[in-house]
């Protein structure tokens, strides 16, 4: 009996009949967290020359995950509650599963800089923690109110020197920091509700960098942080080859046995980066649309099946610094980048 079942068990897992739960849950992502603000604003996205929404697009191409960021009160960027809770409610009605990433901050917060919210910078570590909880919860709370729960949640972005400086700077303040990472985790439990809790990402941006990526998950690891998913950022100017990627990414799955998604990715689809020494892609359209196939490659050959998807930095924005980096050229035409995933999604 026990030969029979593990043949019909076979036959199912190679007819394809039976298969992985999260075998779907692959994210093909992108941060879309100006799109909004770019359509509001005039611009038009187009595929194959025909103006469409641009969420569409994305969804037309198998795209089903969307990353916002949220900054706690901006005054120069449009980041903020109500703008993002109107992005997520425009994807969720196009099917999009949604990544909220919480900077903590009133603008960017990467890894040269944290800014603590200019209402929350005189607050003691024990306040500014209360601070971190209070918001998490009232912020998740109006998104589940709103109907557009977020199925992950980022606390912090590129938090590789910590986050909410100087409170929690690293390398110096490891306890801070690990307490308003607890504490934004608690207030992202009790906005949710009872039994909706959305994962939790840590999110650093050392994607090809195996050494820093042990030192600090070590560390966080040690005070017993409840979280569920590794982020990467991953710009292989910034951060290291595709091979240093491929190691980094075999090392987190074979020693945390976590959930991994490159997070930030991104190239050029002109010349940008690249100018005074070899790349290892062309700067241009195609070379463009063969960094993220190779790129998807190495997620999806991380050991376990851990490697969880990738999400495009900023694909579609208004002509400005980081429009090279999009997926539309500068009439707003779809570039072939954005048809990598067409064969891994259409039949």
């Amino acid at each position: 009996m026990k030969n029979i079942l593990s043949f019909v068990l076979s036959v199912l897992l190679v007819s394809g009949l039976f298969t992985d739960l999260h075998a779907s849950d692959y994210a093909i992502g992108a941060d879309v967290s100006f799109l909004k603000a770019a359509e509001d604003n005039g611009k038009a996205f187009k595929d194959n020359g025909q103006a469409k929404a641009g969420l569409e697009i994305f969804r037309d191409h198998g795209y089903n995950w969307v990353r916002l960021r949220l900054f706690n009160a901006p005054t120069d960027l449009p980041n903020n509650l109500e703008y993002t809770i109107a992005m997520a409610k425009a994807a969720k009605k196009l099917g999009f599963h949604i990544l909220l990433d919480f900077h903590y901050s009133d603008t960017w917060a990467d890894p040269g800089k944290q800014f603590t919210p200019k209402a929350w910078a005189s607050l003691s570590h024990a306040q500014l923690t209360k601070a971190v909880s209070d918001y998490s919860r009232d912020t998740i709370a109006a998104f589940r109110t709103a109907g557009v729960l977020p199925e992950m949640v980022q606390i912090g972005n590129e938090i590789i020197h910590g986050m909410l400086w100087p409170d929690g700077r690293l390398p110096e303040n490891w306890d801070n920091l690990a307490g308003l990472i607890k504490a934004g985790i608690d207030g992202v439990d009790a906005g949710a509700g009872d039994g909706l809790r959305p994962r939790i990402m840590i999110h650093i941006d050392r994607g090809g960098d195996k050494a820093t990526t042990k030192d600090f998950f070590d560390k966080l690891n040690s005070y017993h942080v409840n979280y569920d998913v590794i982020g990467q950022s991953y710009y292989p100017w910034w951060h290291g080859s595709l091979n240093d990627l491929r190691e980094n990414m075999i090392f987190m799955a074979q020693t945390y046995k976590k959930d991994i998604f490159v997070v930030e990715a991104a190239y050029n689809w002109r010349a940008a980066e690249y100018t005074k020494r070899p790349a290892p892609f062309p700067e241009s359209p195609e070379g463009q649309k063969q960094f993220l196939e190779e790129v998807n490659r190495v997620v999806q050959e991380t050991p376990g099946g851990l490697g969880k998807g990738i999400f495009w930095w900023e694909p579609a924005v208004q002509p400005g610094p980081i429009y090279s980096r999009g997926m539309f050229d500068d009439e707003g035409n779809a570039l072939p980048v954005i048809t990598v995933y067409d064969r891994f999604t259409r039949y």
